[in-house]
C-alpha cells in the first residue's frame, strides 16, 4: 500500500502529519476554502496554496497509480511479468519511468522491427548482439537485424534516462521560418522576431516559449527542442562492448544485458567451428554502431524530443496560468464602489450609446439610446437627457466602458451639467459582450436585447466587480497570456479554484447573491445554488444561516461547508453576519458569559473584548488560531477585505494614440499583467506596454512585485509607433 503522505510531504517539504489530516478532510468532502478558513488546528495552519498543491498532488499519484494496475495487467496477460520487472513497476515514482518500464510491452502496430522478427530474423540479431556473425549474412537481412537491435535500445529504459540527461544539459530551442513560408508573407510579421532563435531550453521564459508554439500552431516557425550536435545522445544510447571504444565497456557480450526485452532462447553458445558461424567481432560492433545510430535519428530522438516540448509546454502553461490566476484574483478582489445608483453607458459612435439607470441593487430601472455623435442637435439633445436622467433616478455615479467611443463618452459627460455630486468612472468592458449574449444573460432579462444587458454589466461591475464577473468566463475577462495557447483543463481547474478563493474570502450575502455568486461558495455548486435561489424566490429572504436547513437536498455536509461564508445581513443573530462559523456560536455564547455580557454587546465593545483570555476557551479541537480568528470577527463582523474605492481620471488632453508624445507624462491604470511587463490604460484605445526592465532602477523578476492589478500611476511615454500601434512605457520617472 502506497503512503500517499509520505511521498506528497517528501515532496513539498511540508509535515507529514499535516498532509496525512488534510488528505483526510479532502477525502471527507472538505474544500480548500473550509480546510484553509476552519480547520487550521487539524493542518497545522497551512493556506489554500498548500492545501491546494496537496490536493493536486495527490490526484496526480492517483492517476499514477491507476496507470501502474493497468500497466502490470497488461504484461500479465502477455505472461511476461517476472518478479524482478513488477518490483521494478511498483517502484516507478513517475508516469515517465512507468512509461519506459511498460515500452517494450505495450501492443503496438506493425513495425520494422516486428517484420523483421516475422521473416525469421531475430536469431541472427541475438547473435550480432552477442559479437557473432553467421557466415554470409546478406545485407537485407543485416537490414532487418539492426531493425531489431534499433527497437531494442529505443525501448532500454536505461538508454532513455541517458539520452534524457543529454538534453537537459545541452538541449536548446529553436525555431526557424517553416519550410515552404514566403518571408513577405503577410502572418510571417507577427513572429519575425522569432525567425533564427536559439537559446538554451534552462533559459527560455514561459512567454517566449509559448510565442515559438504559437508560430508553429499558424503554420511560419518551424520549432526544434533537441541538443545541436547527435554525438553525445548516439554515445549515450551505445550499449557496454569492448574494443577501442573509451568507457562504453569491457565486455562485447555483455551487450545483451542492456536489452531487457530480448529473446534469449535463441543464443546458445554458438559453436565456432560451425560452418555456419564464425567469430566476426568488428564487424558486429559496426552493426550495432549503424543500429544504435538508427536508432537515435528514428526512433529515440523524436521520441524524446516530444517528451522534452511536452515537458517544456507545461512548464509554460504553468507559468501562463499563474500569472493569469494571479491578474483574475487581482481583478476580481478589485475595490467597489458599493451600493449607489448608478447610470451606465455602453459606448458607440454610429449605433449610439446604450444608457441604462440601474438602483442601489444594480436592479434595472430605465434603458435608452442617445446618439451624441451624429450632429451638433443630437450631442446637445443626448446631455439634456443624461443630465433629466441623473435627476430622475437620483444618480451618484456614472460607468462608462472603456470600449469604442469610450473616451468620447467621457467628453460628452463632463459637459453636463448635474445638480447633484456625481462621480463618472471609466469601466473595463472586457467580457461584457460576452456576458451580454449569455444564457445567464438571457434568464436575468428576458426581455431585452444584448446591448442593454451589456450596458447593465458594465454598471454593476463598477458597484461590485467580483458579483459581476463571476457570471463570465474567466478567460473572456482579458487579463489572460496566451491563455487560447493553453492547457484548457489545467486553466480552467486554477481559475475555478481562483474564483472559488475570491468569492469565499470576501463573503456573500446570502439573501441577494446570485446563482452563479452562491455556485462558488464552499461545499455548495451550481445544483444547490439553483435549489437555494427557488426557495429564496418562493419563500422570501433567509432569516438566518440556520434556514439554510430548509433548502431541499442542503444536507449537514454541505451546511458545515458553506455556513461560515455565507452572510445574513438582517438576522437576528449578529453572528450571521460575521465570518464565525455557525458550530462556533456555542463557544462565543460562553466567551460573552464569561464577561458578564451578551454576543451583541461583545462585538460592540473593545473593553469587554480585552477582558477575555483566549486560553481559557482553548480545547481539544479549537486552537488559538482558531480562537485569534474569532476575535478579528467580532472586532469586524464580515469586513471585506477588498482596498477602499479610488476615482481614476485619464489626462483630458490625450484621447487618440495621435496625441502621445515621446517624454510625457500621463496617469494610467494597470489592466493586465505579464511574464515580460504590464499593460496600462492611458485612456487612448491602446494600452501601453511596460515592458519589465522599466519598472524599477533594478532586477524584476515578476511584475506582481511592482504593479497590480487595476493600479492607478504615472507613467512615461518611451516611443509611440503609430504604424503598429505600440507605446512604450516606463515607471522610471
Amino acid at each position: 500500500m502506497i503512503n500517499y503522505a509520505t511521498i506528497i510531504a517528501n515532496q513539498l517539504n511540508v509535515n507529514q502529519r499535516q498532509v496525512e489530516k488534510t488528505i483526510e478532510l479532502l477525502e471527507s468532502g472538505a474544500t480548500v476554502p473550509f480546510i484553509a478558513r476552519y480547520r487550521k488546528e487539524a493542518t497545522g495552519g497551512l493556506n489554500e496554496v498548500q492545501i491546494a498543491a496537496i490536493r493536486d498532488l495527490l490526484l496526480r499519484l492517483k492517476e499514477l497509480d491507476k496507470r501502474r494496475e493497468a500497466v502490470l495487467q497488461s504484461i500479465e496477460e502477455q505472461g511476461k511479468l517476472t518478479p524482478e520487472l513488477r518490483k521494478a513497476i511498483e517502484a516507478a515514482a513517475t508516469m515517465t519511468e512507468l512509461e519506459d518500464l511498460y515500452l517494450p510491452y505495450r501492443p503496438k502496430r506493425r513495425t520494422r522491427a516486428t517484420i523483421a522478427i516475422e521473416k525469421g530474423l531475430e536469431p541472427l540479431a541475438n547473435s550480432i548482439m552477442r559479437g557473432v556473425m553467421p557466415a554470409g549474412a546478406s545485407d537485407d537481412d543485416l537490414q532487418g537485424a539492426r531493425d531489431i537491435i534499433a527497437e531494442r535500445i529505443s525501448e532500454d529504459a536505461a538508454v532513455r534516462n541517458r539520452v534524457r540527461n543529454v538534453f537537459r544539459r545541452r538541449a536548446m530551442l529553436t525555431s526557424s521560418l517553416a519550410r515552404g513560408v514566403d518571408e513577405n508573407d503577410e502572418k510571417v510579421g507577427k513572429f519575425e522576431n522569432w525567425i533564427d532563435w536559439k537559446e538554451p531550453i534552462s533559459k527560455a521564459p514561459s512567454h517566449r516559449i509559448l510565442a515559438l508554439f504559437r508560430g508553429e500552431e499558424a503554420g511560419v516557425l518551424k520549432v526544434h527542442v533537441r541538443p545541436e550536435q547527435n554525438d553525445d545522445c548516439i554515445e549515450a544510447c551505445l550499449p557496454a562492448y569492448g574494443g577501442n571504444h573509451g568507457n562504453r565497456g569491457n565486455r562485447f557480450n555483455q551487450i545483451s544485458k542492456d536489452f531487457r526485452g530480448m529473446d534469449r532462447t535463441n543464443l546458445g553458445n554458438p559453436d565456432k567451428s560451425s560452418d555456419h558461424f564464425q567469430d566476426f567481432p568488428d564487424l558486429a560492433k559496426r552493426e550495432i554502431e549503424k543500429a544504435t545510430e538508427d536508432s537515435y535519428k528514428r526512433l529515440i530522438e523524436p521520441s524524446i524530443e516530444t517528451e522534452f516540448r511536452n515537458i517544456l509546454k507545461e512548464k509554460a502553461d504553468r507559468e501562463a496560468i499563474r500569472v493569469f490566476a494571479e491578474n483574475l484574483r487581482q481583478l476580481l478582489l478589485a475595490a467597489p464602489m458599493g451600493q449607489k445608483r448608478t447610470l451606465a453607458i455602453d459606448p458607440g459612435f454610429r449605433t449610439g450609446c446604450k444608457v441604462v439607470c440601474l438602483d442601489a441593487q444594480g436592479q434595472l430601472l430605465h434603458n435608452e439610446t442617445i446618439y451624441p455623435f451624429t450632429s451638433m442637435r443630437e450631442e446637445r439633445a443626448a446631455v439634456s437627457k443624461l443630465e433629466a436622467l441623473v435627476e430622475a433616478f437620483q444618480i451618484e455615479a456614472i460607468a462608462i466602458g472603456n470600449g469604442t467611443a469610450g473616451r468620447e463618452t467621457e467628453e460628452v459627460v463632463q459637459r453636463c451639467h448635474f445638480n447633484r455630486k456625481v462621480i463618472a468612472v471609466s469601466v473595463s468592458e472586457a467580457g461584457a459582450s460576452v456576458y451580454s449574449a449569455s444564457d445567464v444573460a438571457r434568464k436575468e432579462f428576458p426581455d431585452y436585447d444584448v446591448t442593454v444587458r451589456g450596458a447593465v454589466s458594465i454598471g454593476r461591475r463598477l458597484m461590485d466587480p467580483l458579483s459581476e464577473l463571476v457570471k463570465i468566463d474567466p478567460k473572456s475577462i482579458g487579463v489572460g497570456q496566451y491563455q487560447h495557447d493553453v492547457d484548457q483543463k489545467m486553466l480552467s481547474e486554477s481559475l475555478d479554484d481562483t474564483v472559488e478563493s475570491c468569492v469565499n474570502s470576501v463573503g456573500v450575502e446570502l439573501n441577494t447573491a446570485s446563482r452563479e455568486l452562491l455556485s462558488y461558495v464552499s461545499g455548495i455548486g451550481p445544483a444547490l445554488a439553483d435549489k437555494i435561489v427557488a426557495h429564496r424566490n418562493k419563500n422570501g429572504a433567509f432569516a438566518s444561516r440556520e434556514a439554510l436547513h430548509d433548502v431541499k437536498g442542503l444536507g449537514d455536509k454541505a451546511f458545515e461547508q458553506c455556513a461560515g461564508f455565507l452572510r445574513v445581513r438582517e438576522s437576528a443573530n449578529p453572528l450571521d453576519r460575521s465570518a464565525v462559523h455557525p458550530e462556533r456560536y456555542a463557544l462565543v455564547e460562553k466567551m460573552a458569559q464569561s464577561v458578564g455580557a451578551d454576543v451583541k454587546s461583545l462585538m460592540k465593545d473593545k473593553e469587554l473584548r480585552s477582558k477575555i483570555r483566549l486560553e481559557d476557551f482553548v480545547s481539544e479541537n479549537c486552537g488559538l488560531p482558531t480562537l485569534q480568528d474569532i476575535m478579528k470577527e467580532l472586532e469586524k463582523p464580515g469586513l471585506d477585505p477588498r482596498a477602499k474605492f479610488e476615482v481614476f481620471e485619464f489626462d483630458k488632453n490625450v484621447t487618440r494614440i495621435e496625441d502621445v508624445k515621446e517624454g510625457m507624462i500621463l496617469p494610467g491604470i494597470v489592466t493586465n499583467i505579464t511574464a515580460f511587463g504590464a499593460f496600462v490604460d492611458i485612456g487612448v484605445h491602446q494600452d501601453g506596454l511596460v515592458h519589465v526592465s522599466q519598472m524599477a532602477d533594478r532586477r524584476v523578476n515578476d511584475p506582481n512585485e511592482v504593479v497590480h492589478l487595476h493600479q492607478h500611476l504615472q507613467v512615461k511615454v518611451l516611443e509611440v509607433d503609430l504604424r503598429r500601434h505600440r507605446i512604450s512605457l516606463s515607471l522610471k520617472i
